[in-house]
């Protein structure tokens, strides 16, 4: 797009003076400065800015910066500033593998943090300032308000708090997302008031952020497209996983615990989440609706069929063929899609309003109902546990997901004990396998045990957990363990490179 294009989007036209080039806006970021940037999963973050820092990193060497974002971002910022080592510290989630490598390796330092804390807890100043924002953005209004593009994640706090802000306006993302937005901030304790969402799709605030314009220092013209995942077809085993839960929900519904549209909807991202979302388009009552952090193809596929009739979110999270399909029409879901602030899509105060159902997914289980979601051998950070905890403490149903095993059947999903717990036993609800669903509502830890080991282990293992079982049980207490083998699994798994005996 021309500049004479890009001066049309800038509708403030004293902003217009601000209009440069990438790499002029990332001689604007310093060493040691804290950014914080849009983005949530890989949608709506910044592209030509940091790959610009990149680039000058390689001739000049590491340009050491903190990282804040809402959620993981493309390959153009996690990626490539891992790769020049100018990552210094990372928040709160991410999943590109060079940033990985670097925080397993203790170059990177980085904080897992639940997505609901990050932008009440940097106006608090928890975490120092934030110096430098950078927004992508559709267009900048009169008044210099930034209209973001496919997420919203934390950008409200990082413009409200940032000294400078540099916006990158992004010329190929669908210009039908203007007005997805519902842009709210709440106060700070003590002046905070609820926040007014009794309905999914009840809307509250601005179709864009609010900036102070003197605050924007460049404003640098995009071309790159969002770094779209493509989902893996859906497999046996994922969908016999939705199978069953939704099996399940339709008991509740049948036993009166639930209402024949459900209550609104929560799934993480993936493959898993997705396969759960698309089996719903089996089910025999529409206006189903969704509040959750991302909307991923399940759930345009089922608002395109009327199966669900309003989600709200944070980000638009499609894949490849996905986005294909549809941002071409996105003004067709403009009525029934409305994009917040992380701080309002997983706020814990809306989620226990609503009375959500959450699904989210599980790195493994224990026999007792405790859940890890984020770390491999206890050691390893895999992603981070994103916005799981936020609705799974708080929602009216809280259900994990994941398969029995994985490694070829080396590696149980079910273990005596999870090497890493992100979420106890007392927010767990139901959890989902392949081979069935253990309902723990209610249940003693020896009764989970059971229940876990029967619903929802793989019949390889079910005879080494019971054995496990058996043994601690000996010992008594509420909550029986043999401390010394509690982790035998995965020094099993370290040492010879399976679980099984």
């Amino acid at each position: 797009m021309s500049e004479i294009d890009i001066r049309e989007l800038v509708e403030n036209k004293k902003l217009r003076d601000k209009i440069t080039t990438a790499e002029e806006a990332a001689r604007l970021i310093k060493p040691d400065t804290t950014l914080g940037c849009s983005g949530f999963t890989p949608s709506g973050y910044p592209k030509v800015v940091p790959t610009a820092l990149a680039k000058r990193a390689e001739v000049e060497g590491p340009i050491p910066v903190s990282i804040w974002t809402g959620a993981s971002t493309g390959p153009e910022m996690d990626g490539e500033l891992a790769r020049t080592h100018c990552t210094k510290r990372r928040y709160p989630y991410q999943t590109n593998d060079d940033l990985r490598k670097g925080i397993n390796s203790g170059e990177i330092q980085f904080a897992d943090i639940h997505l609901s804390h990050n932008a009440q807890n940097l106006r608090y100043g928890f975490y120092g300032k934030v110096d430098v924002a950078i927004i992508e953005a559709l267009r900048i209004t009169e008044d210099g308000g930034i209209v973001p593009t496919s997420s919203v994640g934390n950008s409200n706090a990082f413009v409200e708090l940032a000294d400078k802000v540099i916006v990158e306006v992004n010329t190929v993302q669908p210009e039908g997302l203007y007005g997805i937005h519902d842009i709210y901030t709440p106060e700070n304790p003590p002046n905070r008031k609820p926040i007014p969402i009794s309905n999914v799709h009840d809307r509250i605030g601005l179709p864009y952020l609010t900036c102070d314009p003197k605050k924007i220092v460049a404003i640098v013209p995009s071309d790159v497209k969002d770094s779209q995942r493509p989902l893996a077809p859906e497999d046996e085993i994922s969908s016999k996983m939705a199978s069953n839960l939704i099996d399940f929900l339709s008991v509740e519904v049948k036993n009166g615990r639930l209402p024949k549209e459900l209550l609104p909807l929560q799934s993480g991202v993936g493959n898993i989440a997705n396969a759960v979302l698309a089996g719903l388009s089996e089910w025999p009552t529409d206006g189903l609706t969704v509040y959750t952090e991302v909307i991923q193809d399940a759930v345009f596929e089922l608002l395109e069929s009327g199966k669900i009739s309003f989600a709200s979110s944070t980000a638009l999270t499609p894949s490849p063929d996905g986005a294909a399909k549809y941002y071409p029409h996105i003004n067709d879901f403009k009525d029934r899609i409305v994009l917040r602030p992380q701080e309002i899509s997983n706020n814990p105060e809306v989620v226990r309003r609503l009375g959500i159902i959450a699904m989210n997914t599980a790195v493994e289980v224990d026999i007792y109902g405790h859940i890890n979601s984020t770390m491999a051998g206890g050691t390893r950070m895999l992603n981070g546990i994103g916005g799981s905890g936020d609705f799974a403490r708080n929602a009216y149903l809280t259900a994990f997901l994941c398969p029995s095993t994985s490694g070829g059947g080396k590696i149980s999903k079910v273990v005596p004990f999870c090497s890493h717990i992100d979420h106890t036993e007392h927010d767990v609800d139901i959890i989902v396998t392949e081979y069935g669903i253990a309902d723990l509502r209610g249940l003693s830890p020896r009764e989970r045990s059971e229940e876990i080991i029967k619903k929802c282990a793989h019949p390889d293992y079910q005879e080494l957990l019971r054995d496990y079982k058996r043994r601690a049980e000996l010992g008594k207490g509420h909550e029986p363990h043999l401390l010394y083998e509690a982790f035998s699994w995965h020094e099993r798994l370290r040492v010879i490179g399976t679980m099984k005996k």
